[in-house]
């Protein structure tokens, strides 16, 4: 079972589990963060998907970590005018634990992880 959810203008697919990398969230590590924005959510029996928004499921995790990505270079040149600037930048990011999703008021199993057959 899995939720599409939308944060910070991206769309994300998780499940149980999962550890998401997402734009900034406010909190401290250990926080609970709570994602209403809930567009599809995909059960072992059944498929609901929003319009734009699942009604009454949520996505529930908690902040394991804040970090910023890696640097990014903006160059820009004009030739033959002595003219140039290099910007750098890095994205201020947040670590996400999900821990459930949850749809009309009661939270959905994970699914049992199949066992890895062993090697001969």
């Amino acid at each position: 079972m899995f939720a599409v959810i939308k944060t910070g203008g991206k769309q994300y697919r998780v499940a149980a589990e999962d550890e998401i990398t997402v734009m900034t969230l406010v909190g401290n590590p250990g926080d609970v963060v709570t994602f209403s924005d809930v567009l599809m959510v995909v059960d072992t029996d059944a498929t609901h998907v929003g319009a734009p928004l699942v009604a009454n499921a949520t996505v529930e995790g908690h902040i394991i970590d804040h970090d910023r990505g890696p640097k990014v270079i903006a160059f820009k040149k004009r030739r033959r005018k002595h003219s140039k600037r290099k910007r750098g930048h890095r994205q201020d990011l947040t670590l996400v634990k999900i821990t459930g999703i949850t749809l009309g008021g009661k939270k959905l199993a994970a699914p049992a992880k199949a066992e890895a057959a062993p090697a001969a």
